[in-house]
C-alpha cells in the first residue's frame, strides 16, 4: 500500500469532474494535500493536479479515476520518488555547473546520472561532483553516426528527462525519437531574431533593452518545442555585448532549473505545442 502521491488528469472537460474525481478520493478516505485545475477554452481540455495522501493501491486508483472520466482521459497516480537526469553539455559550464551545483546542495530533486558531451572541456569539472562522464567526439562525423554512439551510451542509463545544458549541435529527427517528451532545452530568447554566431552581439548592435532565456521541450521544430519556463532582464546603453553575454548566461541558468524542478515535480501537461504549468 501506497500512503502518497501526485495524481494528473487530463481529459475532455466535462461537468462535474472535479466532483466526481474527489469524491474517488474521498470514498477511499485519501485526504487532498494540494489541488489545481485549469480548463483550457480552444479546445475543452481538463487539466488538474492533485496530491493525496493514505492507503491505497496506485494500480487500482487509477483504473477507478478512469472509469469515472471521459474516454480517452490521460491518468497517472505518481509515486514520490526522485527523478533521474542525464544532461548532455558541450562547452560552456554556466548552465551545467549550476545544475550539478543546485544538486550538490541538495535543492535539485533529482539524481544526475551521467553527463555526455561531444567535447572533454568539462570533465574535470563533472568529475569533482563524482558525475560519470562521456565524452564521445564528433570529430570527423556526420550527425548520424555520432548520435548513433550517444544513443549506444545513454541506452546503458536508466533516465526520466535528458536536459541539454548549452548542449550546441542540433538534434536530428531520430534521436528526438527516441526520447520523445524527455529532452529539456535551453536557449536565448532572442529566437527568431539573431540567429546564429554570437547572438549577443547581435542583440548589441541592435540596441536590444531586454534579454532572456526559454527552456522548453525538444521537438523536430528546432527550437519551437512546447514552453516550459522564460524569463527577462533589462539591459540598457551601459552594457557592452559581453556584459548582455554575461547577463544572458544567468538569466539562462536559473530559466532551466526552474524549468527542470518543474517538469520533475510533475507540474508540467504539454497541451500540442503549449503547456499547462501548475
Amino acid at each position: 500500500m501506497e500512503d502518497s502521491a501526485r495524481v494528473l488528469i487530463d481529459c475532455e472537460d466535462a461537468k462535474g469532474l472535479v466532483y466526481k474525481i474527489s469524491k474517488v478520493f474521498f470514498d477511499r478516505e485519501l485526504n487532498i494535500e494540494s489541488n489545481r485545475e485549469f480548463v483550457e477554452p480552444e479546445n475543452g481540455r481538463f487539466f488538474m493536479r492533485t496530491v493525496i495522501s493514505g492507503e491505497f493501491e496506485a494500480k487500482s486508483l487509477e483504473e477507478e479515476l478512469k472509469a469515472i472520466l471521459p474516454a480517452g482521459a490521460n491518468t497517472r497516480v505518481i509515486l514520490p520518488r526522485r527523478k533521474k537526469i542525464v544532461i548532455l553539455a558541450t562547452k560552456e559550464s554556466h548552465a551545467l555547473g549550476d545544475i550539478l551545483i543546485r544538486h550538490a546542495d541538495g535543492e535539485l530533486d533529482a539524481d544526475i546520472e551521467a553527463v555526455v558531451s561531444n567535447h572533454d572541456t568539462l570533465e574535470r569539472l563533472v568529475r569533482r561532483f563524482d558525475i560519470p562522464f562521456f565524452h564521445i567526439s564528433a570529430e570527423s562525423m556526420n550527425r548520424e553516426e555520432h548520435e548513433r554512439l550517444v544513443i549506444d551510451i545513454l541506452r546503458g542509463i536508466d533516465f526520466d528527462y535528458m536536459v541539454l545544458a548549452k548542449y550546441m549541435r542540433i538534434l536530428t529527427p531520430n534521436f528526438v525519437s527516441h526520447f520523445s517528451g524527455k529532452i529539456i532545452n535551453i536557449h536565448h530568447s532572442f529566437l527568431p531574431a539573431f540567429i546564429g554566431a554570437n547572438p549577443y552581439k547581435q542583440a548589441y548592435d541592435r540596441g536590444v533593452k531586454i534579454i532572456g532565456a526559454t527552456a522548453h521541450f525538444v521537438t523536430n521544430d528546432l527550437d519551437e518545442g512546447p514552453i516550459i519556463a522564460q524569463d527577462v532582464i533589462p539591459v540598457n546603453h551601459r552594457f557592452d555585448w559581453r556584459d548582455m553575454q554575461r547577463a544572458g548566461k544567468d538569466v539562462e541558468k536559473i530559466v532551466l532549473s526552474r524549468a527542470l524542478s518543474l517538469v520533475i515535480n510533475d507540474r508540467v501537461f504539454v497541451n500540442g505545442n503549449k503547456t499547462i504549468v501548475f
